[in-house]
């Protein structure tokens, strides 16, 4: 299978799209690790973690206790980090939740919780300096792991900072609960942390004042970004800390429930790396009984991923990296030419004239048109949302669909026809599902059946070779 998908432009709204191709299997990369040049790349590991959850997530108990249980998951992170090691691995990323597991009231995760001193304020190495702060047992363990394993290491985990009544957004409580992303370099420095800004569900946690725009730089690869889970559906923080031009790699822990059709770990994760021209580490929990899988390193060329609802074991995906990513929209810059698909299509966006060389003449279309006989549009429900569609239908050709501000376009070809319905599809409007919020969706899908009303059915894997790209028509809510 090879799936290309190309962005367009700066009025680009890439919340949900790609190549919704959900493999039953895994591609791990970590054959592809070979004698990496020092000058080019660098090696990166993530890891997918069956993370050991409290039995009772409700209940409350002491702060041993909790530590007991995290603990558990620290020690296989820690055998983890020394695999690691042993493949000269120099960043790696484990998941959301990986250590303290999920499912808590407010009251119940506060054991959980390790103090969060802001890294912007104090400088500190939690594996040599254990005693400056209570209540940081875990942050102690990370820090020793990064030292032991001679890397940066990302880890997530729930934190506490206490505030006080004058602060008119205080907890009653007393104290500020994050779902916490932290960086450690691999001398144990805490480095940064990132605190989830768009909570899905989680009931035990706050939301930041201010949205954390966090970026932290490397002496192998530069500078990376990073954010949670659900964030990545978000101008804020995902795109925004992208507008910072030296930022070329994303760490990205999640605890991701695969749904079908359009919210797949694996089709999210590689969709933005394509998207945007950037490497993206992302490091999913695996727990197959709740859909819980699929973790990945991502250029905008390759990944190497794993995904696996049957196998209950936990995966370490290991995999040389370039420091500077080129893709399909990077490639321009840095080599002066681009994908041929992907310069034609933009040609055809914009009607220019396109030209093809053989070795008698030249030949030259008029400013393309699309299909003068366009496939009829159609509307179906998919993840709660009315979609407007167009089918693929024939062997080749162009296609574009609109709802709204928002319209999306379609270069497509396939070497043989098959009796599958595919269709192209647009939702730009506000999801009431599980969550209120904006969405702006391009997604070509494989239908169900013949019929258009099987449209946004649940399939498990389809093949294709494509371009994609979307287009706000200088909508005014365009970032």
């Amino acid at each position: 299978m090879v799936c290309i998908m190309s962005g367009a432009r700066s009025k680009l709204a890439l919340f949900l799209c790609g190549c919704y191709v959900v493999a039953l299997g895994a591609h791990t990369g970590e054959e592809s690790v070979a004698e990496h040049h020092e000058a080019e790349y660098y090696v990166a590991a993530v890891y997918e973690h069956p993370s050991i959850l409290s039995l009772n997530p409700l209940a409350l108990i002491s702060r041993q206790e909790a530590l007991e249980l995290m603990n558990q998951n620290l020690d296989i992170y820690e055998q983890q980090v020394m695999t690691a090691a042993q493949k000269d691995v120099q960043i790696i990323v484990f998941p959301e939740d990986g250590i303290h597991g999920f499912n808590f009231t407010r009251t119940s995760i506060y054991p959980f919780l390790d103090f969060m001193p802001s890294p912007q304020v104090v400088r500190w190495n939690p594996c040599l300096e254990p005693h400056r702060f209570n209540d940081t047992e875990v942050l102690q363990r990370l820090s020793c792991m990064a030292i032991r394993g001679d890397m940066f290491l990302v880890a997530n985990l729930g934190t506490k900072q206490p505030c006080h009544s004058s602060d008119p957004r205080c907890p009653k409580d007393g104290r500020y609960q994050f779902n916490t992303n932290v960086v450690f370099s691999n001398n144990g420095t805490l480095v940064d942390r990132y605190r989830k800004h768009n909570l899905y569900f989680e009931a035990a946690f706050d939301v930041p004042l201010k949205v954390d725009l966090i970026t932290f730089d490397t002496p192998f690869a530069g500078r990376f970004g990073i954010f949670t889970c659900f964030d990545i559906l978000f101008f804020d923080p995902a795109i925004r800390v992208l507008r910072d031009y030296k930022v070329k790699h994303v760490v990205y822990p999640t605890a991701w429930m695969n749904q079908l059709p359009l919210l797949a770990a694996i089709e999210i994760q590689k969709a933005f790396a394509v998207a945007f021209g950037i490497n993206v580490l992302a490091a999913n929990i695996h727990h197959p009984v709740l859909g819980m899988t699929g973790s990945g390193i991502h250029t905008p060329l390759e990944s190497f991923w794993y995904h696996d609802m049957e196998n209950p074991k936990s995966h370490l995906i290991i995999a040389q990296v370039a420091k500077n990513p080129v893709g399909l929209i990077g490639a321009e810059n840095a080599t002066g030419e681009t994908d041929p698909s992907h310069s034609k299509f933009l040609k055809i966006l914009s009607g220019d004239p396109y030209c093809e060389k053989d070795a008698q003449e030249v030949h030259c279309d008029e400013a393309t048109k699309w299909n003068v006989n366009a496939p009829p549009t159609f509307h179906s429900e998919m993840m709660y949302d009315n979609f407007t569609l167009v089918p693929v239908w024939g062997k080749e050709g162009y296609l574009h669909v609109c709802s709204n501000g928002l319209c999306c376009y379609l270069l497509y070809e396939r070497p043989t026809l098959s009796k599958e319905l595919y269709a192209l599809g647009v939702f730009d409007g506000l999801h009431t599902v599980h969550g209120t919020y904006y969405i702006q969706v391009c997604a070509l899908v494989r239908c169900g059946g013949l019929g258009f009303d099987t449209c946004g059915q649940e399939i498990t894997e389809y093949f294709l070779y494509l371009s994609f790209v979307s287009d706000l028509r200088d909508d005014p809510r365009s970032p």
